[in-house]
């Protein structure tokens, strides 16, 4: 007891000792008690959605890479509904019952999913076959696509070049045209951010559209699941079939009842965006690393809206870059606490085996944050990257300890302080709602960086610096964001990459994105801007 005292630095009294020795051994007793019940999960159908060859591929196997985790089939034995004929791939952070998880690290063993994610019950219910879980970035805290222990994932435009992450894999076989849609996780923009770079479509739904049981958590505030496609249709119908409550996750507690979103016909019913009015938002365009062919290829997409019947202004929110500083405080806090087994006061479905699997965290598992094993396939184009790896950890995910433990020591009241602002920074986008229907962003400041070097912790983190500099705003703040592909630039002869244009949305306007997103590709061919 006294020892337990002494680590929160403070004691009591000696005549108080034995009272609470006593209220020590009550909990004690509560504890045990707790830990022999069997955990509980969601109802997971085997039978009617068996899993069939799941398998992790060799490289010979693999495509783009490293862009599979696991390969395998499950699908509804008579499939009906909006998702029919799609195949569709999961981020390997998304719990699939039977498949081992990886997490894009080694730090600890694969460790396997006892029940689905709500989204992998509801795609299936909605007539997809799932194929697989796609390569995700170490612990999903990069926005590069060379940060796992399992190797890296290439940009399908050109090896060598990122596929963006943390949502690497799935953006790299949507927009290669491997499988269909991709249901991926975004907390800073881990969605948006690959599909940009890859030159796909990916939506980060209103917070709470979509339900995140299953998923695995770097900060509650934060999470969004949504999906990833080559065309906006496509991305409305997996919308349709994972968005609404699922009464686990009290993330979703604001969504409308599961099956009664329209979003996919709404689009065929009004598809256009005549009388849309479109907002460019300033700040954005003023962020650095903006490179200028970036910008003047959305500046040109943005404006083609007129043409659409659309009115386009440019239109300025002040607190956008702050919203950067804002959102990287509360994250680093919170991923730190997630890191550290502490995500309290939620009502959702606690990943019980990974929390286990992963504390107490020791120098040994620290050192690993990731440590690459040797090449997993000596034969493979990047065995000389992956052998370069040794001994290598990647800083990511070492930094948000570092930051999470400084922070919460010298400035112990700053996370609510970061709510309160997070709030203010909703409600400044929320102004410019009230006259517009959407704001228009680049979704990156560049394009697909070349793959770092695992060096020195500032040369490995370079590439991605300022990727996310116009999508950690709307994580923080809940509002839809989506981004389409506007067009190409040219970085080396013969290498041209994909630009994003994000779309923002007022909070539950999901819709009106999708409708200015869909207007935009049906008018436009990307490939030829």
């Amino acid at each position: 007891m006294r020892e337990t005292f002494a680590k929160l630095n403070v004691s009591v009294p000696e005549s108080e000792e034995d009272d609470y020795q006593k209220l020590l051994a009550a909990i004690h007793d509560c504890a045990e008690t707790v830990a022999a019940l069997p955990d509980s999960h969601p109802p997971t159908d085997l039978e009617r959605f068996p899993r069939n060859n799941v398998h992790r591929p060799t490289l010979e196997e693999n495509i783009l890479g490293h862009a599979w985790a696991h390969t395998f089939s499950i699908k509804d034995k008579n499939p009906t509904g909006c998702l029919t004929g799609k195949t569709v791939c999961l981020k390997d952070c998304i719990c699939v019952a039977g498949v081992p998880q990886l997490l894009g690290t080694d730090i600890i063993d694969p460790w396997t999913p006892e029940a689905d994610a709500t989204v992998v019950r509801w795609a299936l219910e909605a007539g997809a076959e799932i194929v697989g879980t796609a390569h995700c970035e170490n612990w999903c805290q990069s926005t590069s696509s060379f940060s796992s222990a399992q190797g890296v994932v290439h940009n399908p435009y050109a090896e060598g070049y990122s596929a963006g992450g943390s949502t690497s894999g799935a953006a790299a076989l949507v927009a290669g045209g491997f499988v269909d849609i991709g249901i991926g996780a975004d907390q800073g923009g881990s969605i948006r951010v690959p599909a940009s770079l890859c030159g796909c479509v990916g939506l980060k739904p209103t917070h709470g559209l979509v339900p995140y049981t299953g998923i695995a958590s770097n900060d509650p505030i934060d999470d969004h699941a949504g999906p990833l496609a080559r065309t906006v249709m496509e991305v409305a119908q997996c919308l349709d079939a994972i968005s609404g409550y699922d009464a686990i996750d009290d993330r979703s507690l604001g969504a409308p009842k599961h099956g009664t979103t329209t979003f996919a016909s709404d689009l065929l019913s009004n598809p256009g965006a005549k009388g849309m009015r479109i907002g460019i938002l300033t700040e954005s365009f003023e962020i650095a690393l903006l490179g200028k062919d970036v910008k003047d290829l959305v500046l040109s997409a943005a404006h083609k809206f007129k043409d659409l019947g659309a009115t386009v202004e440019e239109v300025s929110v002040p607190m956008h870059p702050l919203g950067i500083a804002i959102w990287t405080i509360q994250q680093r806090i919170s991923g730190y606490l997630a890191l550290q087994g502490h995500q309290t006061g939620r009502h959702s479905y606690g990943l019980t085996g990974l929390e286990e699997a992963k504390l107490p965290w020791t120098q040994e598992k620290f050192d690993k944050c990731v440590f690459s094993p040797p090449p997993l396939y000596p034969t493979s184009s990047i065995s000389a990257f992956n052998a370069n790896r040794q001994n290598k950890g990647f800083p990511t995910t070492k930094n948000i300890f570092l930051n999470g433990s400084y922070l919460l020591t010298n400035f112990p009241t700053l996370y609510p302080k970061t709510l309160n602002l997070c709030r203010q920074l909703r409600a400044s986008y929320e102004h410019v709602f009230q006259s517009y229907d959407i704001l228009i962003t680049p979704t990156t400041p560049f394009v697909a960086p070349k793959h770092g070097k695992l060096t020195t912790p500032i040369e490995t983190i370079s590439p991605t610096v300022g990727l996310t500099s116009n999508t950690v705003q709307f994580d923080a703040t809940g509002h839809p964001a989506m981004t389409i592909p506007v067009g190409r630039v040219e970085v080396e002869r013969g290498v041209r990459l994909p630009v994003g244009m994000q779309i923002i949305g007022g909070m539950g306007e999901d819709g009106k994105v999708l409708r200015a997103g869909h207007a935009w590709e049906r008018a436009i061919d990307w490939k030829e801007m």
